[in-house]
């Protein structure tokens, strides 16, 4: 029976398998972190180096939480040490999914020894409900992006044209009325994935996204009503497994050791600086850990923040690489009202001080959640198509603004990146976006709201074990 505060009278195990790169291993471990907060137990599976990115859970949590390193096998054309998207180029990102797929045999005897009561796993891998279903262990596909993006791209029950023309245009099969679509760029960038300059291989990833989702036992989706209630009540009718929201897990749910934050050097620097900027004025740049942008693109990005006039904090960690420049003299111009900085940012500590007065984002799902409980109006900037989806809705909610680009090659300029900051962060035009941001701020941030989703999602699971482990 399930109680008050999400326990039961039997302590579930549940075991989870997250594609190989940080930005689905977290939020796999955020959850994981909860559902040991409970008194669950989780065995946590993936690559050793992956592992070991992870941050330490505390001590309190570390015995209800096993952490599971299975080595890749060697994949000829991936690179020596590669284990996460983040270590490869796109052009290896098929080796990457290979290297995967050799971990099944590993998989089955992990959970043959384990014996857990579910097993949640993500899009990469459509061989694992196979596996599950084998060893009589039911299994929950958890999708850490919204649930339109699986509507869109992996429509149920519905044979669809997923041509260009098609998906290029809003979709007229569903039950209510929505105006999300892709651009024709941002398909032929998914698309044409260009040879490897040293080796000239390639190998396409394969992913079976109709294959992962149908075969689950259980659909848990990282979103909430209030974010997609159409979009959850369109699955549930389509799908004749449970489809369950977990909530948001945004940052008043995730479990870290904030005093030991406090005391990080890099935050004592950034808080200084930031105590001396004026309330909501500042403009947060952080478009991920694995974004690489182009040279082409970094320079009409940076000329566009300087033109913008705004004060700034622009995380750059990719140029600690020396991959990419900066333009001559930039830091030197705009160091009276902006930081470039090139190391590790504490994004959550940034974001939660008063001088943030809106963000840049590529609109990654995580990246989105943590800019939107702080109430932050947005400026979007997509490159991966899960991404671009996720900014057309929120455009359409209002609460951000796209980046104007080219129609053809996906190029933007450094005009219409200061004309669009300055219209979301200070312009008189864009109040009603940065209102609806802050409303919308109430909802992702609400303790109390996404602690009843949890509660929900621990009693489905108790709820539906039942059949497929008698």
């Amino acid at each position: 029976m399930e109680s008050g505060n999400g326990k039961s009278d039997k302590p579930l195990h549940v075991a989870m398998l997250p594609w190989l790169a940080m930005g689905h291993i977290n939020p796999f471990f955020e959850l994981a972190k909860i559902l040991a907060q409970k008194g669950h137990h989780v065995t946590f599976i993936n690559s050793p180096k992956n592992i070991d990115r992870i941050p330490k859970p505390p001590k309190t949590l570390q015995p209800f939480i096993t952490l599971v390193r299975l080595p890749l096998p060697r994949i000829q054309h991936l690179p020596e040490g590669a284990e996460s998207t983040m270590d490869v180029p796109p052009t290896k990102l098929g080796f990457l999914k290979k290297a995967l797929d050799g971990l099944q045999d590993s998989v089955v005897e992990v959970l043959k020894t384990s014996k857990p009561d579910w097993v949640f796993y993500d899009f990469a891998f459509e061989w694992l409900p196979e596996i599950a279903k084998s060893l009589n262990i039911p299994c929950a596909f958890y999708n850490i992006t919204p649930a339109w993006n699986v509507c869109f791209f992996a429509a149920p029950k519905m044979n669809l044209d997923f041509s260009f023309e098609r998906m290029c245009r809003p979709p007229t099969w569903l039950p209510f009325p929505t105006t999300i679509h892709l651009r024709r760029y941002e398909l032929m960038r998914a698309h044409n994935i260009p040879k490897d300059e040293k080796t000239g291989e390639t190998l396409k990833p394969s992913f079976d996204l109709n294959k992962a989702v149908s075969s689950c036992d259980m659909f848990l989706n990282r979103t909430s009503r209030e974010l997609e209630g159409e979009w959850l009540d369109y699955l549930a009718g389509n799908y004749k497994v449970p489809v369950v929201p977990v909530g948001l897990l945004p940052p008043s749910m995730q479990i870290r050791d904030a005093e030991e934050e406090d005391k990080n050097p890099d935050w004592v620097t950034i808080k200084d600086w930031l105590d001396t900027q004026e309330s909501s004025s500042v403009v947060y740049i952080g478009f991920g850990s694995e974004l690489k942008l182009s040279q082409q693109d970094l320079t009409e990005l940076a000329h566009g923040i300087e033109l913008s006039g705004l004060p700034f904090f622009w995380a750059l960690k990719n140029l600690k690489e020396g991959e990419l420049e900066l333009p001559a003299g930039f830091e030197e111009r705009t160091k009276d009202r902006g930081i470039v900085w090139k190391s590790w940012a504490p994004q959550l500590k940034i974001l939660a001080h008063g001088a943030i007065g809106g963000c840049m984002s590529h609109c990654g799902s995580g990246s989105v959640i943590e800019k939107l409980h702080f109430g932050h109006v947005l400026v979007t900037l997509p490159y991966l198509l899960d991404q671009a989806l996720f900014s057309r809705v929120l455009e359409e909610k209002k609460v951000a603004i796209e980046v104007g680009r080219n129609e053809k090659d996906g190029s933007f300029t450094r005009d219409s990146v200061a004309k669009t900051l300055r219209f979301a962060i200070v312009d008189e035009e864009g109040s009603t976006l940065r209102n609806n941001a802050k409303e919308m701020g109430k909802v992702f941030s609400s303790e109390e709201l996404h602690n009843n989703y949890i509660q929900d999602f621990i009693a489905a699971l108790h709820k539906y074990r039942i059949p497929f482990s008698s």
